[in-house]
């Protein structure tokens, strides 16, 4: 059938005013509060980022290592005889090690006494980057970088992308290197990397980390970094405080009084 000039101008605007009509519609809809968009619209609950300040000069004063032996005995760390087999969540480290850049022949006489470290948390771990299996992965909900023993396939990459030695492989079965076994925690197996957790299992409960819990002389301040009335955010208000190796990018959780 043929159409004329008249016929085609008045189907293109019908098709205008349906368009138009759908449009509307939809802007309509699309501006009625729902379920779903009021959830979105809702602001998010306020996540922690928890973190430690470690005092080094009451460290130096106590010389003392309780904090070692109470994560030794909440987490199952065996003592293997063989340095290079060694499993270390909390230990002590000569100050060059750790803070390399501040090496000078004045800091290496002030700071004789090893220094206390373990895994800094960080905010963007890049041991979380290379980990294959996601074994390793940060808790959005509080900054915690966490170790899943069972998906850990024990290649290593982690050790290689943390800069600061913070985690242990076990060359062989742990088990019989414990003392004691503390049946609250669950023990290891061969050919698993293994670190430091800030005591997660201790803060779901409601108490300190176990290190923060037996230091006698109160050098370890552990708290909620993202809550600016924390004890922990006062301390680093009143004292200054460096990190390890800050320079790459890899953001810290653990801070030292020097």
């Amino acid at each position: 059938m043929k159409i004329t000039r008249k016929d085609f101008l008045k189907i293109l605007g019908g098709s205008a005013v349906a368009a138009t009509a759908g449009t509307l519609a939809r802007s309509a809809a699309s501006a009625e509060p729902n379920a779903a968009t009021s959830k979105a619209a809702e602001p998010k609950a306020a996540v922690k980022r928890w973190g430690m300040v470690i005092d080094t000069s009451k460290c130096r004063e106590s010389g003392c290592d309780d904090c070692i032996r109470a994560c030794r005995v909440a987490h199952n760390i065996p003592q293997i005889p063989n340095p290079k087999q060694e499993i270390k969540w909390i230990w002590k480290e000569p100050f060059e090690n750790v803070f390399p850049m501040q090496q000078t022949d004045y800091t290496r006489q002030a700071f004789k006494t090893p220094l206390t470290v373990l895994c800094n948390h960080c905010a963007d771990p890049g041991c979380v980057r290379v980990c294959p299996t996601k074994a390793t992965w940060k808790r959005e909900d509080d900054g915690i970088v966490m170790m899943d023993y069972h998906r850990c396939i024990g290649c290593r990459y982690c050790m290689a992308g943390c800069p600061y030695g913070s985690r242990s492989f076990n060359f062989v079965d742990p088990r019989p290197y414990v003392a004691e076994i503390n049946p609250e925690y669950p023990t290891r197996t061969k050919g698993v990397v293994e670190k430091c957790n800030f005591c997660e299992e201790r803060l779901a409960v409601g108490k300190q980390p176990a290190c923060v819990e037996a230091c006698r002389d109160k050098a370890l301040v552990f708290g909620d970094l993202n809550d600016e009335n924390s004890g922990i955010r006062q301390v680093l208000r009143e004292r200054f405080a460096v990190q390890r190796k800050p320079e790459l990018g890899f953001g810290p959780a653990v801070f030292y009084l020097l």
